[in-house]
């Protein structure tokens, strides 16, 4: 029997999920990340064991059967590495507003309303990153070079194989997609990757690959399937003579290559267990629900809160941090027609509400909540200042006051708060003529909380349902399954 994997890293740690042809689950393994902060360096020891982690608690049985693998990462969570795979600088994260201080470069070289220009984007931090090496003006820790693993581990290779599916053919050199000029000197960065790109890498060898859903928020054009002129011109316009090597960018679900040799080892895996090209983590979440219907959308409430309606019509505009994945559904393959996933991510969310509440305490206080009676509590929710959709202000303050004695209370004000913000998401989408909203399904931890959901029926006024799978690890093994379409 073949199984198909599927690994999701998301911000509070990584599931996989495997399945069989039949989309039958057979297994479940988890790694929780703690929640003590580490240096910003130490993250990509930390995935790389996490992956390791999870991988490991596979039953043996199951992995020696393993036809596909496809892995999910947090949107625009990037990073540079030298051309072994070795991060040679701290990633940035999903949420990183640091892009800020290019917001006038990014603007001058991007199309107006385009999705880059939001100081989260991906571009927007290889930009901070280039006009940090280029006027020499980082902080200490710019510099600085981290070798995962200890000791650090020798670059992967590619291992044999008798395969039946098409590959990623061989990059030419070290290997990449968009090399944007310039002779690199031996200490300059080489690849800007994102989180799923480099975790495949440890899987299948191949460094620089990349998917057209993670590559959106670097400025990919995924209508004609290109780098755009403006982008590869503006960063070498930047950059002089240590431009970076953007990654060649596939459709997810792209087979790249086996395992190599030395994870086919470790793991178990057969050596023409194919590593596929991957997603993000709410598009992974959407894949998971089973939605193949325009109108139809999928709300992920994680510690973020992200938006997907799918729709006949694409939008974007960067002004309300809208933008749209080309999105083919799995159970068609490579065969369907593209559709639209169209949507915005907040920073509000389940973060939020861990913040201020323990998960016993979530449970306890939302079953003593009403949730057909209004919260008049007008919150913000977030953690600390800024928001991406729908409202895309870099400095946009949290609004958490007036906060009530009765914890009851608080928790309904931020449960309605959070609802309001999801409502106005979907009006904003429809208004830019996205199709209309007809559904909703609920994914991520939020998910489970009914009284949640019916405050949100609320206020969307369309059925809200939970679908039989939510989990993103789910998604993604069902990308896994498209190496057979």
């Amino acid at each position: 029997m073949d199984f198909y994997l599927g690994i999701d890293f998301g911000t509070t740690g990584v599931r996989s999920t495997a399945i069989d042809s039949s989309r039958n689950i057979h297994s479940e393994s988890k790694y929780d990340f703690t929640h003590h902060e580490e240096p910003a360096s130490e993250l990509p020891s930390r995935w790389e064991n996490a992956l390791w982690a999870v991988i490991e608690q596979i039953p043996l049985a199951i992995r020696r059967q393993i036809r596909a693998i496809a892995l999910d990462g947090t949107s625009s969570t990037v990073m540079l590495c030298d051309t072994k795979g070795i991060p040679v600088d701290e990633p940035i994260l999903y949420n990183d507003g640091r892009g800020v201080a290019v917001l006038d470069r990014l603007r001058a070289i991007a199309p107006a309303h385009h999705t880059v220009l939001n100081a989260t984007s991906s571009l927007a931090k290889l930009l901070w990153w280039l006009e940090c090496k280029e006027k020499d003006t980082a902080p200490r820790e710019c510099v600085q070079t981290f070798k995962p693993g200890d000791p650090p581990q020798p670059p992967l290779t590619r291992g044999g194989n008798s395969l039946k599916v098409p590959l990623i053919p061989p990059l030419g050199g070290a290997g990449g997609g968009g090399d944007l000029g310039g002779s690199p000197v031996q200490t300059a960065p080489r690849f800007f990757l994102h989180q799923a790109d480099w975790l495949a890498f440890l899987l299948h060898g191949r460094l620089g690959i990349s998917d057209y859903h993670n590559a959106l928020k670097l400025g990919y054009d995924v209508a004609n399937l290109c780098y755009p002129n403006w982008l590869t011109e503006g960063i070498a316009g930047v950059s002089g003579s240590i431009a970076p090597i953007l990654p060649q960018v596939v459709a997810p679900g792209t087979p790249i290559g086996p395992v190599t040799a030395e994870i086919g080892d470790r793991f178990g895996f057969p050596r023409d267990c194919i590593v596929c090209a991957g997603t993000t983590d709410s598009i992974a979440a959407f894949l998971a629900s089973g939605v193949n219907s325009p109108g139809e959308a999928v709300t992920s409430l994680g510690s973020t809160l992200a938006l997907k309606l799918l729709s006949y019509t694409r939008v974007d505009d960067a002004t309300y941090g809208i933008y749209s994945h080309r999105f083919t559904s799995p159970s068609q393959g490579r065969a369907g027609g593209v559709l639209w996933l169209v949507g915005g991510a907040s920073n509000t969310g389940g973060a939020v509400l861990r913040h201020f509440f323990t998960d016993s305490e979530l449970d306890n206080y939302s079953q003593q909540i009403d949730p057909h009676r209004p919260s008049f509590l007008d919150y913000y929710p977030l953690l600390k200042k800024g928001d991406r959709f729908p409202n895309n202000d870099p400095n946009l303050l949290p609004r958490l006051e007036p906060r009530p004695a009765d914890a009851v209370e608080f928790l309904h004000g931020l449960l309605e708060s959070i609802a309001r913000i999801e409502s106005r998401g979907y009006e904003l989408l429809q208004q830019f003529g996205a199709t209309p909203l007809t559904k909703v399904y609920s994914a991520g931890g939020g998910a489970k909380n009914q009284v949640w959901s019916e405050i949100r029926k609320r206020y969307l006024k369309v059925p809200v349902v939970t679908p039989v799978h939510t989990d993103a690890a789910y998604g993604s093994a069902l990308l896994a399954m498209t190496v057979d379409c």
